[in-house]
């Protein structure tokens, strides 16, 4: 089975940038969607950003232009640098993964979490104003 684990949150003035990472320590497959979503308690599950082991990126509307996604497939890793950071991206951040291209996990433009397969135990964000 596809392992995840994520690393690389913390705290963060307004304005300011962490990279997140999530490492894939179980099978790994020739084609997969690989996406990072957040939750704040009491809220749903929100897509952040996805790619292709590819490398074709799409962005919700409040990452684009901020956060960047981004994969090494030698080293198993996805990332998510996230900069420009504002007191309302504060949230847990999980990485997950699928089979397969992000095209059919995306429903106008919003990643469908039901049908991700693999997911991390999360990692926290915190944005101070």
């Amino acid at each position: 089975q596809v392992q995840l684990a994520e690393s690389g949150g913390g705290s963060a003035q307004s304005g300011g940038s962490l990279r997140l990472s999530c490492a894939n320590s179980g099978v790994i497959y020739s084609r997969m969607c690989l996406a990072w979503f957040r939750q704040t308690p009491g809220e749903d599950l929100q897509g952040v950003a996805s790619t292709d082991t590819d490398g074709t990126a799409i962005y919700s509307e409040s990452a684009q232009g901020r956060f960047i996604v981004s994969v090494d497939n030698a080293a198993n890793m996805l990332y998510l640098q996230v900069n420009s950071l504002k007191p309302e991206d504060t949230s847990m951040y999980y990485c997950a993964a699928v089979n397969g291209a992000c095209f059919y996990y995306t429903y106008r433009a919003q990643l469908l979490p039901s049908t991700f397969s693999y997911w991390g135990q999360g990692t926290q964000v915190s944005v101070s104003s």
